[in-house]
């Protein structure tokens, strides 16, 4: 029987290797070799940089004095909804609530804090995604009614370690409809120690009763810059340095996520020379990014309708390895800060804005005004839509180009209103390009939608001013659309009551198949052709009948009267198979009705009496004076 007593494992000597050969004369087993260390992999910027603590987050102040105030006071709620774009922390700030919830402290007696101290046994594994109190699951996988289940079967139990059993939902507006309504009962009471926090890029998709019990943050967007003195500092931490513009250029290529410009910043890095530097060319060049100059020397050959200059620097950016959809989207950049600048010159001084802005921004700025600015806003976003279907995006790019050329060519809308109500001439710019086409004045339409008048006519004397149309009544505001809107033509002759008429004025009663912009074209359409606003009142007053049961109820009376004549009546008689046909009546108008003054005229004289007053005179009167006529 052995002792009690044994020598450990480590007090051991190791075994001599074997020489010779083995019991049955084979070959000696080779020693095992040494297993090599492996290396560490590289873990990319936005995981090695990722926030520990509330005082890691940047950008969201609003909700780390939110969150800090309720564990002061002891109010943390059993449910959040973190809502925001991508990248800029929600699923982070969840890991830190959950460690804020569970962490004991460095000694283990510690209670909820705000800041967890990241050594503890919990921290250590919420921070390595091991803890069994702490689920995170991606709703965009787990989104059946089945997860759902799965979820409150577990609740019911206590946690197995920690203060309390967290649940992180990312991505939880993927939840099927079911899914959401079988979480509610558990959402709106869930036991003591569970406490849930969701994240989601789109709070539209979540219903509102999931809203309702939860407190929702809003992660705002990181500015540019904040985001570039972050980068900056993760730049120094890793032994490189940047220059600030491209900082600046990766800040604003991260449109506001600090996990998207960390992704950026960390393929820079790799660019880096051997002095471990990164100059603004390659990030630039990364990006695919035209240089600013060449979109000031784009912007200003624009505003001059210079088009051969502006093809010109297209070329040059595209020859950089530029996006021609990104070089569009700079031009866009531009003109927001053109307007920007148009409307508080005082920006100019600003010296947050790049050197570039305050000197040659300044200067385009100066020429131009509000309403050309806004033009070309709206082109530019109109022609960036287009390279969704664009075969040749270079094609694409330079006849967007030669489109602004010929606008910023246009004289603005009021000016040309202005000078034709005048009726003096309005002649456009010449773009500084050559274009085919024969002399002479005329209307030449421009892509875009714009024309560029150019008449060659003297301008007639301001008393020769063509005068616009004003109706008289409502026959004659329908006769303005004949020809003009058909469409709009047969509805107010066919659907429409008239109510009330005076100047400016018109209450109307549609029918059921009028259209329900009615209103709204017939007002467009008063404005176009008379020079002034008119109000369009719609009514459930009865109103007159159309102008169509005008028509066939005068052509009935017509015809009934026609039928009663003695001569009509007597040839009836005399010829028994004969008909009669429709009524000829030279006084109607287009619309088949009397003309309103004779309508006017017929109605007073159909209300004077069929006999003569006691005082009037006769014709043949002996005290009635005689002339000579």
């Amino acid at each position: 029987m052995f002792g009690s007593s044994a020598v450990p494992e480590e007090a051991l000597p190791e075994p001599p290797p074997s020489e010779g050969p083995g019991l049955f004369g084979e070959a000696p087993p080779a020693p095992a070799p040494v297993a090599a260390v492996a290396p560490t992999p590289y873990r990319v910027l936005a995981r090695k940089y990722r926030p520990q603590t509330f005082g890691d987050l940047i950008g969201q102040e609003a909700l780390v004095r939110t969150l800090r105030n309720a564990f002061a006071q002891d109010r943390v709620a059993h449910a959040y909804l973190l809502t925001g774009v991508r990248g800029v922390g929600k699923t982070t700030t969840a890991r830190i609530v959950a460690r804020a919830l569970n962490c004991v402290g460095p000694d283990g007696k510690g209670g909820p804090t705000v800041d967890p101290c990241g050594v503890c046994p919990e921290c250590r594994d919420i921070l390595l995604d091991r803890h069994p109190d702490v689920i995170e699951l991606d709703a965009a996988s787990n989104n059946g009614v089945e997860d759902v289940r799965e979820i409150r079967e577990q609740v019911r139990f206590r946690p197995s370690r920690a203060r309390f059993k967290v649940y992180i939902l990312d991505e939880v507006h993927m939840l099927s409809s079911a899914a959401f309504n079988a979480l509610l009962k558990t959402l709106e009471e869930p036991p003591p120690a569970v406490v849930f926090l969701f994240a989601t890029t789109e709070l539209r998709k979540v219903p509102a009763t999931i809203l309702s019990r939860c407190q929702t943050f809003h992660l705002r967007r990181v500015p540019q810059a904040l985001l570039s003195e972050h980068f900056s500092s993760i730049a120094a931490k890793e032994g490189v340095t940047l220059e600030p513009e491209a900082l600046a250029m990766i800040a604003r290529a991260a449109d506001g996520s600090v996990r998207d410009g960390l992704s950026l910043l960390d393929q820079a890095i790799a660019l880096a020379d051997s002095a471990h530097a990164v100059a603004t060319a390659t990030v630039r060049d990364m990006l695919g990014l035209a240089g600013r100059d060449l979109v000031f020397d784009m912007m200003e050959a624009l505003v001059a309708a210079d088009i051969a200059r502006a093809l010109e620097v297209l070329g040059a950016a595209h020859e950089r390895g530029a996006d021609p959809a990104v070089v569009l989207a700079d031009l866009a950049d531009l003109t927001h800060t053109l307007t920007r600048l148009v409307a508080v010159p005082g920006l100019a001084a600003d010296p947050s804005l790049p050197e570039a802005e305050r000197t040659r921004g300044a200067a385009l700025a100066a020429q131009l005004d509000i309403p050309a600015l806004t033009r070309l806003w709206q082109m530019l976003l109109k022609g960036l839509g287009e390279f969704t279907d664009a075969v040749d995006r270079r094609a694409t790019a330079e006849m967007i180009l030669i489109r602004l050329a010929y606008a910023a060519a246009l004289p603005p809308p009021g000016e040309v209103l202005k000078r034709l109500e005048q009726g003096g001439a309005v002649a456009a710019r010449a773009p500084a390009a050559p274009s085919g086409g024969g002399g002479g004045g005329g209307l030449r339409a421009i892509a875009g939608g714009g024309a560029a008048l150019a008449i060659s006519e003297p301008a007639p004397a301001p008393d020769a001013a063509p005068s616009l149309a004003a109706p008289r009544g409502f026959r004659d505001v329908v006769a303005l659309a004949s020809g003009r809107l058909p469409v709009l033509h047969s509805k107010l002759v066919q659907s429409v009551h008239l109510v009330a008429f005076a100047q400016g004025r018109i209450e109307l009663r549609p029918r059921p198949e009028a259209p329900r912009d009615l209103a709204a074209q017939l007002s467009a359409m008063l404005l176009e052709t008379t020079g002034k606003r008119w109000t369009i009142t719609l009514s459930n007053a009865e109103g007159e009948p159309t102008l169509l049961e005008q028509e066939k109820s005068l052509a009935a009376d017509q015809h009934q009267s026609a039928r009663e004549h003695p001569l009509v009546r007597a040839i009836l008689a005399i010829f028994p198979n004969a008909t009669l046909g429709p009524v000829r009546d030279e006084r109607l108008d287009a619309y088949g009705l009397l003309a309103e003054a004779q309508a006017e005229r017929e109605a007073e004289m159909a209300e004077m009496p069929d006999f003569a007053p006691p005082d009037a005179s006769g014709a043949w009167d002996e005290d009635a004076p005689v002339t000579d006529e």
